[in-house]
């Protein structure tokens, strides 16, 4: 069992797409807090080798016919704009999610495709000096792109068709709930940032879960990756011992991979929902001893979870 990228296709789409450092305009800094002019600015060129590519079908769904003269002679990263959109202009550090076809440069055939349907891939962030932000540059949510990807050392030449889908908010967006009695209260401020308020109570000895914003997106699987964000603080003092709000940015694990009660809190929840959840120290880094040192040892833990995409595992 293992995640599914862009690594899985035999010339790395994803991965061209969401690592920084491929070829073009990358004269912009890498920060995601950049301008939407930087954003602009990092676009490349189109190309006689994009510009030499047919597409055909919806925006959104796989496309219908993608056509070439093969082989397909790629000296540069290259895009050329199919269909442009006329959604919201995304700007760098935006969480954008997409779908992508790609094909062999030599033979024009389909080599594989992500992102068309819920759960496959989650939603990567844009900057100037990845592949998507100089593909798309600033172009609005909508925009289909034909980029070429040049051969590398440990890549073949490619032609990715992609479409931009949607920006992904950073905070939960589901359905508000009628919190149950007895938990933890929760504010958000204008962010969707939480503020948690512990009740005058024992902590409880079994993980309990409460669903503050039922989401509309893909169910969580075990062994997704998931993009979320959280806070967490402790039961013994309300102290917030981690938090991907204070570091800025949404952030990304297997659901594998976490303590028991966190897992519990993501698997089986939909995609938009924020949920709110009491984990003892059983269920989480287990009780202080002199063989466990972990400074959460024996601390019961609340966590506000807002979940923001999966991207399923797939075996091959």
């Amino acid at each position: 069992m293992r995640i599914r990228s862009l690594a899985a296709l035999s010339i790395t789409a994803i991965a061209a797409l969401s690592l920084a450092g491929c070829s073009g305009s990358g004269d912009s800094e890498a920060s995601p807090s950049a301008e939407v002019s930087d954003l602009c600015s990092a676009a490349v060129d189109s190309g006689t080798a994009s510009d030499a590519v047919s597409v055909s079908g919806d925006f959104g769904s796989m496309p219908e016919d993608v056509t070439f003269d093969t082989p397909l002679d790629i000296s540069e990263l290259e895009s050329t704009i199919v269909t442009e959109g006329t959604g919201e202009t995304v700007s760098a550090g935006d969480f954008v999610s997409y779908g992508i076809a790609v094909y062999n440069a030599d033979t024009g055939e389909l080599v594989d495709s992500v992102g068309y349907e819920p759960g496959e891939f989650l939603p990567q962030q844009v900057s100037p000096d990845a592949a998507f932000g100089q593909i798309f540059g600033c172009a609005p949510i909508g925009t289909r792109a034909v980029a070429t990807f040049p051969e590398t050392d440990s890549s073949a030449a490619g032609v990715y068709v992609i479409d931009s889908l949607e920006i992904v908010p950073t905070a939960a967006w589901g359905e508000e709930q009628t919190p149950a009695d007895g938990f933890p209260t929760v504010v958000l401020d204008d962010d969707g940032a939480p503020t948690i308020t512990l009740p005058d109570s024992d902590a409880p000895t079994d993980v309990e879960l409460d669903t503050l914003k039922l989401g509309d997106g893909p169910v969580v699987e075990s062994g997704d990756t998931v993009l979320v964000q959280y806070t967490g603080v402790q039961w013994s003092d309300g102290t917030v011992f981690d938090s991907s709000w204070e570091s800025g940015t949404p952030t990304s694990f297997v659901t594998t991979q976490v303590v028991p009660g966190f897992q519990q809190a993501l698997e089986g929840q939909t995609v938009g929902s924020q949920v709110l959840v009491v984990i003892p120290p059983e269920y989480g880094y287990g009780e202080a001893s002199e063989d466990n040192t972990n400074a959460l040892a024996g601390e019961t833990l609340v966590f506000v979870v807002d979940i923001l995409g999966t991207q399923h595992a797939t075996t091959e």
